[in-house]
């Protein structure tokens, strides 16, 4: 099926032939049979060649891990008020093109039966100008050039890539410009993981976590409210991050939203995905039982939707939107990208003691209002303690008209307790070895491993 309006190797091919430096690293990924797409990013990358752009199958990661960073530039030489970047959660790929309707993508990929034909899909992206940029600019730039070829996992690989003719050495880029001049009152940080491997990244060689140094820094300072909206929210070490928070500040509440199922079935696939989240969510529910409140979504014809998002809103102060998930793989195994968020703007909509900033705070209610069926109506919920209220009694409201048979008219909203389940002990006794080799390795070194830090 093609959609309206061109695919991403026809847009992207286009600009090539009409002179645009076109230059691109993507996943080398796995292979198409274990649910992967290591083919269609070979056809995008031989597509786009055709067409005079160099696009490559980058596979510098380490064994089982990922090149996960969603980072698009545009730079205008000699023009720097039109660059513009976009970073966040979103794939360029079929599934992701859904409105706040949430009737899902008409081109769609398999996922899990719970979530229909056309799955419903949320999530969230930045975009980007000013000085930012540039330090985007420089994250593209430092894996471009780094002299590590392509290719590190075995010879079959490598021999496949050659016998497909595949481009393993990146051509020169040109000169890096100069920063755009600064606009708005944003100011942006960009975050990021690279594992420690071998052998190393030129410009991490002991690996990057900044990703993970931030959020550390952002939970333990969080007094109010931290709302986040999370594909995975695994990982005992990240959980108790928020564990100790709550413990430590007995007015700080914790809003999750998350997919109510993951997004594959399965016997072996199913289990190490619900086993890393029940632990996780029930650490902090044992640290702050009546302060932790984790939702899920489900669009108004009574399909699931699947959260994608990657964010995180802490006092209204803080926030990031990136490609990370809320786990020990996208804090330390994959290359991760995100940008942190402090407004120099406050926001003086009350309540307003601590300092709130502008965009922390529209960003959070941008969400919650979509959520709730509010429109424009942010009545109730620019509070902490009256957004906790609010999603609350529109969760639970929800889930009673749904035990009751749907009967009568919908009640507003969208947002639904997120129920976790405990696994039978002989699905335990395998699915967290593998949930915590597989599924949400540590990507460390050694040292930091040990002593049990960032």
């Amino acid at each position: 099926m093609r959609a309206d309006g061109p695919t991403v190797a026809e847009l992207f091919g286009a600009a090539a032939k009409r002179g645009v430096i076109v230059k691109g690293l993507l996943w080398r990924s796995h292979m198409d049979k274990f649910a992967y797409s290591e083919e269609e990013n070979r056809s995008l990358s031989d597509d786009i060649a055709a067409a005079g752009g160099e696009v490559l199958l980058d596979q510098r990661v380490r064994r089982g891990g990922s090149h996960h960073q969603k980072l698009v530039l545009l730079r205008h030489p000699g023009r720097p008020e039109l660059d513009i970047a976009f970073a966040g959660g979103i794939d360029l790929c079929h599934s992701r093109r859904d409105t706040a309707e949430h009737h899902g993508d008409p081109q769609a990929v398999q996922m899990s039966a719970a979530y229909g034909k056309n799955p419903p899909w949320h999530d969230v992206q930045l975009a980007l100008r000013g000085p930012v940029v540039g330090a985007l600019d420089l994250c593209f730039r430092e894996r471009w050039t780094d002299p590590t070829p392509l290719d590190q996992h075995g010879p079959i690989s490598t021999a496949v890539d050659r016998l497909k003719h595949a481009d393993q050495h990146a051509d020169e880029l040109p000169p890096q410009p100069p920063d755009p001049p600064e606009v708005g009152s944003l100011n942006i940080q960009v975050l990021r993981t690279y594992p420690a491997m071998r052998p190393p990244y030129r410009f991490a060689p002991m690996g990057e976590r900044t990703v993970a140094r931030g959020y550390t820094k952002a939970i333990r300072n969080a007094r109010h409210l931290i709302y986040l909206e999370d594909q995975y929210l695994w990982s005992t070490e990240v959980a108790e991050l928020f564990a100790a928070a709550l413990r430590a500040n007995p007015g700080l509440h914790l809003i999750a939203v998350v997919p109510r199922h993951p997004d594959v079935d399965g016997r072996f696939a199913l289990p190490p995905n619900e086993v890393g989240r029940e632990e996780a969510i029930n650490l902090c529910r044992r640290a702050a039982p009546e302060r932790v409140h984790v939702f899920d979504l489900e669009n108004h014809a009574g399909t699931p939707v699947y959260v994608h998002a990657k964010v995180c809103v802490i006092d209204d102060v803080w926030c990031s939107v990136g490609s990370d998930n809320f786990n020990r793989r996208s804090w330390t195994h994959d290359s991760e990208l995100s940008c942190a968020v402090l407004d120099e703007t406050r926001d003086e909509r009350a309540p307003a003691a601590w300092g709130p900033r502008r965009f922390a705070r529209d960003l959070r209610l941008a969400l919650t209002r979509e959520h709730l069926d509010r429109g424009d109506d942010d009545t109730a919920l620019i509070d902490p303690l009256d957004v906790v209220r609010e999603m609350t009694t529109t969760a639970d409201r929800l889930q009673s008209w749904k035990d009751g048979g749907r009967k009568g008219p919908r009640p507003p909203g969208r947002v639904f307790p997120h129920q976790t389940k405990r696994l039978p002990w002989y699905q335990r006794v395998w699915a967290v070895p593998a949930y915590r080799l597989a599924y949400d390795p540590d990507g460390r070194p050694w040292r930091a491993r040990r002593k049990g830090t960032w």
